[in-house]
């Protein structure tokens, strides 16, 4: 009898873990398919006057604020739900900081 209750144990965590990554993989293809800020303002970086450092963390939270002056130095459109983008889009944008402030140095000088 206790072999049983060790095998549906062993098959609840089993469902329990398959329904987490599923969950996990619905959020991950929901914040894909709403776009990251971070992605959209780092494939127009190339543009000269754009923000750079920290450019979809600044685009989130200027669409929070609702400050559509400041949206207009951003070439690219918010993303639909941008306080639940703004995590996603800070650690990305911490992870392409050493990309950023060079190319936002080199405008500064050159341009």
């Amino acid at each position: 009898m206790h072999a049983f209750d060790s095998s549906d144990r062993d098959r609840g965590a089993l469902a329990r873990s398959r329904a987490g990554l599923r969950k996990t993989l619905a959020l991950s293809a929901a914040l894909l398919l709403c776009g990251c800020a971070s992605i959209s303002t780092l494939d127009d970086a190339a543009l000269v006057g754009t923000p750079k450092i920290y450019s979809g963390t600044r685009l989130d939270l200027h669409a929070i604020a609702g400050d559509s002056v400041a949206l207009r130095r951003f070439p690219v459109a918010p993303p639909r739900f941008p306080l639940i983008d703004l995590p996603f889009s800070f650690a990305l944008d911490t992870l392409v900081l050493p990309l950023t402030v060079p190319a936002a140095c080199y405008e500064a000088v050159f341009h």
